[in-house]
């Protein structure tokens, strides 16, 4: 049995989880995308930020930040530009922040969703085989090949269900961690940038 049959054979509910499992593969290239511009060798940046904001001009730092083309940079610069423009740098930090973080978790909601969805839409495709498979056994009784053949088709929608949840799984929890990651680093970078600039030291101040 080939898998275009096995597709067929699992009822409507197989185009759903189809849909689920190109939506899972599509969020996944998208935040593999976006999370490798966010992240972008962040780790030297943050090695080399605090040394910047200690013996260079303010506006040279702001070069520096901007140059730097991941999201810790963008939550650094917006400080350092609050900075130079005499605005409150803590209320930059935190807007970029927050701003930076929702960026992160842009559609992992949706995996989270296709986690829980997938398996009751493969319980339904296969509720739905079973109460057709037995009105063929009514049908047809004494045939006890048309009910099992029958459950057996019906089950493929769960299995089809589960491996899809499996999938949306897996990938969630990949990008979960790397969320973890990228925010410790920007909580990094928003905490080097105000405490240099608390601070008052004078190669960091306008």
């Amino acid at each position: 049995m080939d898998i275009i049959e096995l597709f067929s054979k699992g009822g409507a509910v197989m185009y759903l989880l189809l849909l689920c499992s190109v939506a899972v593969i599509a969020i996944g290239i998208e935040r593999l995308v976006f999370y490798h511009y966010a992240g972008n060798d962040s780790k030297n940046f943050l090695e080399n930020l605090p040394v910047k904001l200690r013996i260079q001009d303010i506006n040279k730092v702001a070069d520096f930040c901007h140059a730097e083309k991941s999201l810790v940079g963008e939550v650094a610069f917006s400080g350092v530009l609050a900075a130079t423009q005499k605005e409150n740098v803590e209320v930059a930090l935190d807007m970029a922040y927050i701003e930076a973080a929702m960026k992160l978790r842009a559609r992992l909601n949706y995996l989270s969703m296709i986690v829980t969805l997938s398996p009751l839409l493969g319980l339904l495709g296969t509720i739905s085989g079973m109460i057709e498979s037995f009105n063929i056994f009514n049908l047809q009784a004494g045939q006890p090949l048309a009910i099992t053949g029958g459950i057996g088709e019906a089950l493929i929608a769960t299995a089809t269900g589960l491996c899809v949840a499996i999938l949306a799984l897996i990938v969630h929890t990949y990008f979960a961690q790397r969320l973890d990651e990228m925010l410790a680093k920007l909580e990094k970078a928003a905490s080097i940038v105000q405490g240099a600039l608390s601070r008052g030291e004078s190669s960091a101040t306008p």
